[in-house]
């Protein structure tokens, strides 16, 4: 297998995974008040909650999900309700040192957890595995070179955003300047949920 071969697979997974959503505000964030090392845990859990979907959506697991609308509703809610609780600790928060509520970043079961029931990230795994499955000669191979793309490719992107995230957080002096932008953050979170109840 070529880089020529993978390349359309590659890219698919860096749009998918760069353009603004849940995850990304939530690195954005993390960068702004802990900086890029200790925002590695929850970008880690990302990418390997997104990494394991792609890899169970192309084994079979996401048809059983398209199979069970109930299923889907309730990964929905439980989702909606966790990214929602994350926005108010976020609009919640002040500058780092008055963080209180933000005083610990997010961890790596957190943003796993928080990917497993995005019913966005299914749906966007399962186009994947259907787009490429010519990629693989087996369920289990496509399922692994899946996995390990949107993971590699997804660390890349949070990592991106969580470096602007960084250098915004330098650029704020004073506890308004804070309160403006995590609220913003925290609106686009609450935004960000939007998209999966119109599917």
């Amino acid at each position: 297998m070529t880089v020529e071969t993978l390349l359309p697979l590659i890219l698919f997974a860096l749009v998918s995974t760069i353009t603004p959503g849940g995850a990304t505000t939530l690195a954005t964030a993390s960068g702004a008040h802990f900086g890029f090392r200790r925002s590695i845990p929850v970008m880690a859990g990302f990418a390997v909650g997104l990494g394991s979907m792609a890899g169970a959506t192309a084994a079979g697991l996401g048809g059983v999900l398209l199979a069970l609308p109930t299923l889907q509703i309730g990964m929905k809610a439980l989702g909606s309700l966790y990214l929602i609780w994350l926005a108010v600790r976020i609009g919640g928060s002040g500058p780092p040192s008055r963080a209180g509520q933000m005083a610990r970043p997010t961890g790596f079961v957190a943003g796993l957890w928080m990917l497993w029931h995005n019913p966005k990230g299914w749906a966007m795994t399962m186009g994947a595995a259907a787009s490429f499955a010519a990629l693989a000669e087996s369920p289990v191979r496509l399922a692994v070179l899946l996995g390990v793309t949107f993971c590699l490719v997804a660390a890349f992107s949070l990592a991106v955003w969580c470096i602007l995230g960084q250098m915004l957080g330098r650029l704020l002096k004073t506890a308004w300047q804070w309160r403006a932008v995590n609220i913003l953050l925290a609106c686009l979170l609450v935004i960000s949920i939007i998209p999966m109840w119109h599917e």
